[in-house]
């Protein structure tokens, strides 16, 4: 992959046309918002966009899709990724798609892309996108505001995560500046669950699994369950740090079971412990503090596979 600079970026994309945006898999906020605020900086320097419709997407972000998204792509688009880790989390709608430009912050993304930009060091892909958006003289609106905020709220924990850098603040500042209602969103992305989810947090209270002392949680999650409570993936939402939250836990790691029978990792650490190892040895990745994977098998192979590589690490 030609790696290359936010000015570069930036460049390229006043350079050419007609873009298609692709979000990950399971979208979260920072894939979400960067993909709106992409698609409306772009729409705002006059050029052709829109996002892939990702038919993962949630309730939760869907507003910020509104009137920017399309099921079609033209044989001439050029397709751009965002917050998107690896080809393997790209929607099932845009597995096969060539992309010709990535953007993200995922330090274990192995350059899938023609072109692209990864910088580790952003708390969020969305202070990425937006530093290239401000090379290419975009102003911010009140719209591309609030895809912003979302972005890095988000992938920060509401600014409370290691990850949360005087950047990362700069750019919210920015936003709230642009006059976004950020109470609003933080009770929405933050403080409002479901009666569901208080009964799901009641289930994993009871079945967690501490070991070494209480530093490592286990957190299995059944797919029965989900069903029972009828858990949407909204409900799901930050559910991953769960765990983490528990008095002297610094590595979590979550267990669910996907319709395929596989199951899906999420994993979230103290500055001790090293999340994207644990989850690349597991064939996925991410960051530091918090990466993902997925074990071909049930909760029982996931759990043995976890627990032999944590003894490998010397964790156990």
């Amino acid at each position: 992959m030609e790696k290359l600079t936010k000015a570069e970026v930036g460049a390229y994309l006043l350079c050419h046309d007609n873009y298609i945006i692709l979000t990950h898999r399971r979208p979260d906020g920072d894939t979400a918002g960067c993909a709106a605020l992409l698609c409306r900086g772009l729409r705002a320097v006059g050029k052709q966009a829109a996002i892939l419709t990702n038919p993962q997407l949630t309730t939760r972000y869907q507003h910020l899709h509104e009137g920017l998204t399309t099921d079609c792509v033209s044989p001439n688009a050029l397709i751009v990724s965002v917050d998107v880790a690896g080809r393997e989390m790209l929607p099932l709608n845009g597995k096969d798609l060539p992309v010709n430009l990535l953007i993200d912050h995922h330090g274990s993304n192995p350059g899938f892309a023609e072109r692209g930009i990864v910088e580790p060091e952003a708390a969020a892909c969305g202070e990425t996108v937006y530093g290239i958006l401000m090379t290419m003289g975009v102003a911010l609106d009140m719209a591309m505001a609030e895809a912003l905020y979302v972005a890095v709220s988000t992938d920060t924990g509401c600014f409370r995560f290691s990850n949360t850098t005087a950047n990362t603040l700069m750019v919210a500042a920015k936003c709230l500046e642009a006059g976004i209602d950020h109470y609003t969103l933080n009770k929405t992305l933050f403080e409002t669950v479901s009666l569901a989810r208080l009964r799901l947090n009641a289930y994993m209270t009871d079945h967690l699994e501490l070991l070494e002392g209480g530093k490592i949680a286990l957190c299995f999650i059944p797919g029965e369950l989900e069903k029972e409570l009828g858990i949407t993936e909204d409900d799901m939402e930050d559910v991953s740090n769960f765990a983490r939250n528990v008095e002297g836990v610094e590595l979590a790691i979550t267990f669910r079971t996907l319709s395929s029978g596989d199951t899906k990792l999420s994993v979230r650490s103290s500055p001790n412990y090293d999340a994207a190892r644990l989850c690349m040895a597991l064939g996925g990745g991410g960051h530091k503090a918090a990466a993902g994977a997925t074990v071909h098998g049930d909760q029982t192979i996931a759990r043995q596979q976890v627990v032999e590589i944590l003894g490998e690490m010397g964790a156990l």
